[in-house]
Parts: structure tokens; sequence; C-alpha cells
């Protein structure tokens, strides 16, 4: 698989270069027919805040991040909103409840305002949730497709520690502004005259505080569901 073939359509969409790519996200080759759990890259961090609409204002005016979907009670979701904002080669999803029997609001009870949902772009959904589950993985939702004419979204999940999930997406055939349900939606503010293009270029990495004592179980979790290597270890 070449260079090209390995990013994601957002960080395609970023217009950053190969040498950039590698610098930014430690891009390199790889084989994904010999990976039982090949990865394409982050789709979305999804977060689970109290405000939707202040933090999708925040995201945009301080951060720069660019507005491009939105679901909501105008298109069907009945107990929450959702933001849809990318920058560069990132993408953030805010949802925030609007009925008090939301599940999101026990879910920000618990944590406050926080990403509940690291969604991954993956080239086969069936074949990383076989591999998962054959690895003691937890499948919450079995694969299923989302169409709409913008044509098909394939994803599934899986749980991770704590409360947060892992959202599996094989988007390659479909050309929608995020998800069917979503529809296009362009920035609500006007930024400042020379105001930086973007600030977030891509994702390095995430951090996961994971629960006290389950560090090695985590760890484990990910070398042997999806194939993760170990590159540093930080002791305190």
């Amino acid at each position: 698989m070449t260079i090209d073939q390995a990013l994601t359509d957002q960080e395609r969409a970023a217009e950053l270069d190969e040498a950039q790519l590698r610098q930014l996200i430690g891009l390199v080759e790889h084989d994904v027919s010999r990976d039982p759990f090949p990865i394409s890259g982050w789709d979305a961090l999804v977060w689970t805040v109290g405000n939707a609409t202040q933090a999708a204002l925040f995201f945009q005016a301080v951060y720069g991040m660019e507005l491009v979907a939105y679901a909501g009670p105008e298109t069907g979701l009945r107990d929450h909103v959702s933001y849809v904002l990318r920058s560069g080669a990132v993408r953030f999803v805010l949802n925030g409840a609007v009925r008090p029997d939301s599940p999101l609001v026990a879910v920000h009870g618990r944590h406050g305002d926080g990403i509940s949902d690291i969604a991954l772009q993956v080239p086969d959904v069936d074949k990383c949730v076989a591999h998962a589950r054959a690895t003691g993985a937890t499948v919450l939702e079995e694969p299923y497709d989302l169409s709409d004419e913008h044509g098909t979204v394939r994803v599934a999940a899986i749980a991770a520690y704590g409360d947060l999930r892992h959202t599996l997406v094989d988007r390659s055939g479909y050309d929608g502004p995020y998800l069917p349900g979503y529809m296009a939606r362009s920035a609500t503010i006007t930024r400042a005259a020379g105001a930086p293009k973007r600030v977030f270029q891509a994702i390095d990495h995430v951090v996961g505080n994971v629960e006290l004592g389950r560090m090695d179980e985590w760890v484990a979790f990910y070398n042997r569901v999806m194939g993760f290597t170990n590159m540093a270890e930080f002791v305190g």
C-alpha cells in the first residue's frame, strides 16, 4: 500500500504533504493484508458536553476550527444536538443533550465535558469486529450500514476502558459531510482579519486515563486486540 492510499479523506483534505504527515502523526508504510485489525487513521474524537452549541462556538472562535455538519431535532435526533468541526486532519464531534431523559445527561454527569468515543477509520469493519471478539473485546454494536443519498457508511463499536468506546468506521463508499442524518453546515462566526488558517493540523496521540491499578490490563488490551506496539513508558 502506498502512502497516498493509506491516507484518510481528512488527511487528504488537510492539504498536508507526506513529510508533514510523517512528522505530525508518525505516518509509516503498512501492509494492511497482514494486519488482523487494520486501522487507517482517526475518524473523529466524539465529545459529550454540557452545551454543544456553546462548545462549537468556542472551538471555532478560539482554535479556528471549521463547522462542517450538524444533526439535531431538525434532522430527526430527538434528544441531543451534534456539531461536527474540522481543522486540518482533525475532526471533533460535539454532542450535547437537549432533553433531560437523554442518555448523554448521565454520561456528562459522571465525566463532565470530555471525549466519550475515539472513532477509528478501518478498511474492513467486519474483519476488525471478528478479531476483537476473538481476542476478548466486548462488542457494543455489531456491524451495520447507514445510508443516504451520499452513499453508505459501515460502522460498529467495541468497548474500551471505563465508559469509552471505539466506533469503527468504513466511509470508503460515502461522500457526505459526516454521516447519514447529518446536514452540511457552515461556520457560525466570522474570523478576524489576519487570523491563522487553523491551529490544529493533525492528531498526534490521545491520552487514556484508565482505572487505578489497571494500566497493564489495558495496555495488553490494545496490544492484543488492535495490534498496538509499546513505544515508550513513563513511570512516576
